[in-house]
């Protein structure tokens, strides 16, 4: 009698789900919540806090990665470009934990992990277009000129510097990512121009390499030293070696001229730790109080030149505003601007 009874139930809840979903397909209520949410239609203030690009230079990535990102079917309902790419940003943005992430999207943490992986892919093979280093003698002269409005120092073609993004890595390789610091990290190399563009970036040193290691294995190096600067130079500071092609400060200066010559050489160089500061705090997945990037070194050194490239958009489309924001809500609470 019971199993008779245990029966008619089961059948009686299996037609009340029949009743529900008459087509029997399984319905995910935060899959749907996600396809049918637009982000774009975000007012344009809110999508540049959110996402830290325009909105139009948000629709141009999308171009750029729409069709390596569409997927073939819709099936197990597959996430569109759209979500997948503001998804990446809005990491790189935060560089929040991605569980906590994909709660606020909808979205799982093996999901936002594919998110971040493959957008992150699909921008770096245009990273190249928009970090450029001047080769033609027109493009380095214009270079030399914004140097010079700044500093008085002439013929730069470039401001190099080393930076530390905080990393996870395994406790194998632990001692070769640690750095003078004491914590794991990728040194990564950047050179500036006078806008504040990177026009060159190395990411692939373990933070135990030296700067001046990582600029003798540069590609730049090399250039500079078959002489195609047209008689330029770079200017570093004194981890770097003294060369031809690269003017580092005067270690204890002597005379006034020596001191003229440090002033210049420190407000010079002030272009690129400005651009520096300005990069981690728009993307706060490269800064240290994120936690550090949650991933291999491989893919970090990817992240890290995605966001470069991205920096530089940013810059180029005039976001001045967006600038100035993030350098008074890393200085002081909103509270304390009022700003809230």
């Amino acid at each position: 009698m019971a199993a008779v009874q245990r029966i008619l139930f089961l059948n009686q809840r299996r037609r009340l789900r029949r009743r529900r979903n008459p087509r029997g397909q399984l319905v995910r209520p935060n899959a749907v919540r996600r396809l049918n949410l637009d982000l774009l239609d975000l007012p344009d203030d809110v999508l540049c806090d959110r996402y830290r690009l325009p909105r139009e230079e948000i629709m141009v990535l999308l171009g750029l990665v729409q069709e390596e990102l569409t997927r073939r079917t819709k099936r197990n309902y597959a996430l569109s470009p759209t979500i997948q790419l503001l998804t990446t940003l809005r990491f790189y943005a935060t560089g929040g934990f991605l569980q906590t992430l994909g709660d606020a999207y909808g979205l799982s943490k093996a999901a936002v992990c594919k998110c971040v992986h493959a957008v992150t892919k699909a921008l770096l093979r245009h990273a190249p277009t928009y970090i450029t280093f001047p080769r033609t003698r027109d493009a380095l002269q214009g270079t030399k000129i914004g140097f010079h409005a700044i500093g008085s120092i002439p013929g730069i073609v470039g401001v190099v510097d080393g930076t530390l993004i905080p990393i996870h890595t395994p406790s194998l390789l632990s001692p070769i990512y640690t750095c003078r610091k004491g914590y794991s990290a990728l040194n990564i190399q950047v050179i500036c121009n006078h806008q504040g563009l990177f026009t060159d970036i190395v990411a692939k040193w373990p933070g135990s390499t030296h700067d001046s290691f990582i600029w003798a294995n540069s590609g730049v190096c090399q250039m500079a030293s078959r002489g195609a600067f047209a008689g330029g130079h770079v200017l570093g500071d004194s981890g770097y070696p003294l060369r031809s092609f690269i003017h580092t400060p005067v270690l204890n200066p002597q005379t006034e001229a020596e001191e003229r010559y440090n002033m210049a050489h420190r407000r010079t160089r002030s272009v690129v730790e400005r651009a520096l500061g300005i990069l981690k705090m728009r993307f706060r997945c490269l800064h240290k109080s994120s936690g550090g990037l949650r991933c291999s070194p491989e893919r970090s050194c990817a992240i890290i030149v995605v966001c470069a490239m991205l920096h530089n958009i940013a810059v180029e489309v005039g976001s001045l505003w967006l600038q100035l924001a993030l350098v008074l809500q890393e200085l002081f609470p909103l509270q304390e601007i009022g700003l809230v």
